[in-house]
């Protein structure tokens, strides 16, 4: 039998791929001094702006006591909006690998709906005030909801298909905002202090608060990114998935609890935010495409910097006062989540 001469295609290492790699680390390099930038913003503009003079002599202690106070309170409120955007378009990406539905998101499968019910039973049924008991109570009604959610969509014909999930997850939500009023209407002193929490926002951060939710974050985004590879299996369907040796159940367990802790904990320290866990991994995936092991870092990146842009848009148009970030998210979202489904629906067709 004649030997086959090794071509030169078989001889050179692929060159393209190595590219496409250095491409995608320079692309997470110019993220993180994209981010860095829009946090040097974030701390200069708001009510009042401040210089980088000023700011450097804040935090040495040489400025005037008024862009000190102004500085002291942006960082922490920065860094805040940067976890929780961060957190919230990891737990998106993981939610849209485990179901298979581009649409999934933790506020459109009522996750963060099901988190603000459990903190809103605890403020008024037991008191709660503690942010460690926030976070748990929250994380807990986030697993109770999703657990729910796709035990309904999982009923009838073809299991728990995207559709299904998506119109158990709305028609979740609308019964949970529902109790979240039934239970609200006897203490107007609690319905006053959750409706600016309802909203979404990050303006009463501090480094208390941030240390608290900091630890939950962390962990479900470790676990998260452990899975990607494991969730580059479950695109490819349950069956190639489980003939490539994957765990199936085990890599959408995991991934879940993970996903559902992000957005629990999120929800918890800064109300339910919508829209960025849909709108960023949709993003990523365009551009550098679906492979998770990058995916992930880039949706955290990209999470982080549209949360800190929309706070800071939220506070100039309409200085002396503000607009949360939740209602700037929303008004993103909105037009670009239709957009999304009727692309979904024309591929449909």
């Amino acid at each position: 039998m004649t030997a086959v001469a090794p071509t030169r295609r078989d001889t050179v290492p692929d060159r393209s791929a190595a590219r496409g790699v250095g491409v995608r680390i320079g692309s997470l390099i110019a993220g993180a001094l994209l981010l860095v930038i829009l946090f040097g913003v974030s701390v200069a503009f708001g009510v009042r702006a401040v210089s980088p003079a000023e700011i450097w002599g804040a935090l040495t202690g040489g400025s005037d006591g008024i862009a000190e106070a102004a500085v002291l309170k942006r960082i922490p409120r920065t860094v805040l909006a940067m976890l929780v955007g961060a957190a919230l378009a990891l737990s998106g990406a993981g939610m849209q690998a485990v179901t298979r539905n581009p649409v999934a998101d933790p506020g459109i499968l009522g996750i963060s709906t099901g988190a603000s019910l459990a903190v809103v039973t605890g403020i008024v049924a037991f008191g709660m005030s503690d942010p460690y008991w926030y976070i748990a109570v929250a994380i807990a009604g986030a697993f109770a909801t999703a657990v729910f959610v796709y035990a309904v969509g999982s009923m009838g014909f073809g299991g728990a298909t995207p559709l299904k999930l998506a119109l158990s997850g709305a028609a979740t939500a609308a019964a949970l905002t529902c109790l979240i009023s039934a239970v609200l209407l006897p203490r107007v002193d609690v319905m006053q202090k959750f409706q600016h929490w309802q909203v979404g926002g990050v303006g009463g951060a501090d480094w208390h608060r941030i240390g608290v939710v900091a630890p939950f974050l962390a962990a479900g985004a470790i676990v998260m990114l452990g899975c990607a590879r494991g969730m580059n299996s479950l695109s490819l369907g349950d069956d190639v998935a489980t003939a490539l040796g994957e765990n199936v159940f085990r890599t959408r367990l995991v991934t879940g609890i993970a996903a559902v802790v992000l957005a629990g904990a999120a929800t918890a320290i800064a109300g339910p935010i919508a829209f960025v866990g849909l709108l960023v991994p949709h993003a990523c995936r365009a551009s550098i495409g679906a492979d998770h092991r990058w995916l992930l870092p880039f949706s955290a990146l990209a999470g982080a910097g549209l949360l800190v842009l929309s706070d800071v848009v939220g506070r100039l148009v309409a200085r002396p006062s503000e607009v949360d970030v939740g209602v700037v998210t929303a008004l993103i979202g909105a037009p670009v989540f239709i957009w999304i489904v009727r692309r979904q629906r024309v591929r449909a067709l």
